[in-house]
């Protein structure tokens, strides 16, 4: 298993973070961006008790995020955003 390291002594602070923001901005609950983001309400409530998830959830989540942002709420200026994947990449 892959182990993400971060400058947060809490690892998932930025999901959190950005779970809220979005949730906040779309007047939705924690669970409901959960559904969304992971088809799992209970995604965020389990981060904030303290589990975690594999290093590749956590990307994936990332770039959901960032992939789907408001255009106008501005993205937390302490997480780096992911940048988006070049659909040309790999294309023959």
């Amino acid at each position: 298993m892959c182990m993400i390291l971060r400058m947060s002594s809490d690892p998932y602070t930025s999901l959190i973070t950005l779970c809220d923001a979005y949730s906040a901005h779309h007047g939705i609950t924690h669970w409901r961006t959960a559904f969304l983001v992971r088809g799992d309400g209970q995604f965020f409530d389990r981060l904030r008790k303290g589990a975690g998830c594999h290093a590749k959830t956590e990307r994936k989540v990332m770039a959901w995020f960032s992939e789907n942002w408001p255009e106008d709420l501005e993205w937390p200026s302490d997480i780096p955003r992911p940048v988006a994947a070049d659909p040309k990449r790999g294309a023959a």
